[in-house]
């Protein structure tokens, strides 16, 4: 790969599960910190995406945004890294039905977070039982959610429901709790949080 590779993030923003991924693909890569209300918002960063939110990455004239979407465009740049099942392999329909699968689970978990959920009959996350139940069901007694290696699916699921417990967002149940630790102490996971936790540091002193 000789496109150059930028990640557009902020340390405590969904950039952090970008940059795990990143960090999973052993791709060099550089990094454009961007702040809430100023230069996320302004006319530089609103051409690379207009919403003004992070992350979002840039590989050559190739710009890709949405969490989802990021990470299944970087796994199949790197296939030997395993981080996505073969195309055409019975695997690679899990592995997308359950990247695409938090996508409900935000829309249930920040409905019900500000009090505005909507009826099950109008809402495309239907019950809050129906999201929760399937997906601890997805998960019981499992390691990987697409095949037998870990993939873009456990990483995106890991890091959401980490998020969501942590924030006491989503219920403790035992599953949802054992499959967020399965994976989240993978070394480019650490190294994702450090580099992070640093850049948060840094911006935490220039502000202070």
């Amino acid at each position: 790969m000789t496109a150059s590779l930028a990640l557009y993030t902020h340390p405590w923003s969904r950039g952090r599960v970008a940059r795990w991924m990143l960090e999973e693909t052993g791709l060099p890569y550089t990094t454009e910190v961007l702040q809430y209300g100023s230069t996320m918002k302004a006319p530089a960063y609103r051409a690379i995406n207009p919403m003004g939110k992070v992350p979002a990455i840039r590989h050559g004239d190739t710009v890709v945004t949405e969490n989802a979407a990021i990470l299944m465009y970087l796994a199949d740049l790197v296939p030997g890294r395993h981080l996505a099942p073969a195309v055409g392999t019975p695997a690679r329909g899990p592995y997308y039905r359950w990247i695409a699968f938090m996508a409900p689970l935000e829309a249930l978990l920040t409905a019900k977070s500000v009090g505005a959920l909507a009826k099950p009959e109008q809402a495309g996350y239907g019950t809050e039982a129906d999201v929760l139940d399937t997906l601890e069901g997805a998960l019981r007694g499992r390691e990987h959610l697409a095949g037998d290696t870990f993939s873009a699916a456990d990483l995106f699921v890991v890091a959401s429901v980490g998020f969501y417990l942590q924030f006491k967002m989503l219920e403790p149940r035992a599953e949802f709790v054992r499959f967020a630790q399965l994976h989240a102490q993978r070394p480019a996971a650490l190294r994702a949080s450090a580099i992070d936790d640093e850049l948060a540091q840094q911006l935490q002193a220039a502000a202070g």
